[in-house]
């Protein structure tokens, strides 16, 4: 990428905002967690869980879904700011490979960041890296300025 993205928010002050904002996302116990942000960068584990699995000892969809949704919807609040209202308008997954039943990291990086939209993708891989499970790309609407 050839822009340098901003970033607004340091760690601690973007978990605080997503544990204040999204308090649902700890129903039943804490399993997203974020690591790291960074200009246009975002890192976030998914614990492994019984409620994350599938039949057949997989990771579920849904749950690599939500991921990556949240990863990269903390990535756009690392470089903008608290923005409550930037609200997703698309997401695309590639399921590349069967995960086994453990936990997962999703790695969100910004790849533009604009007034309106901000466009970024997902990689999705097991704890300790490998290949990747899942790519996912999503578009997100950034509220205007008030």
């Amino acid at each position: 990428m050839s822009e340098t993205l901003p970033q607004s928010l340091s760690l601690p002050e973007t978990v605080a905002f997503l544990e204040s904002a999204f308090p649902q996302m700890a129903a039943g116990g804490k399993t997203y967690h974020l690591v790291e942000v960074g200009p246009g960068l975002a890192r976030m584990r998914m614990d492994h869980h019984e409620r994350h699995l599938r039949p057949g000892g997989t990771v579920s969809g849904p749950s690599m879904m939500a991921l990556a949704d949240y990863a990269l919807y903390a990535a756009i609040l690392a470089s903008l700011g608290p923005v409550a209202l930037a609200v997703t308008t698309s997401l695309t997954f590639n399921f590349l490979r069967k995960p086994g039943p453990s936990g997962l990291i999703g790695t969100a990086r910004l790849l533009k960041l604009g007034k309106r939209l901000a466009v970024g993708e997902v990689h999705i891989t097991g704890p300790e890296g490998g290949p990747l499970v899942c790519h996912a790309t999503g578009t997100y609407a950034i509220p205007p300025a008030r």
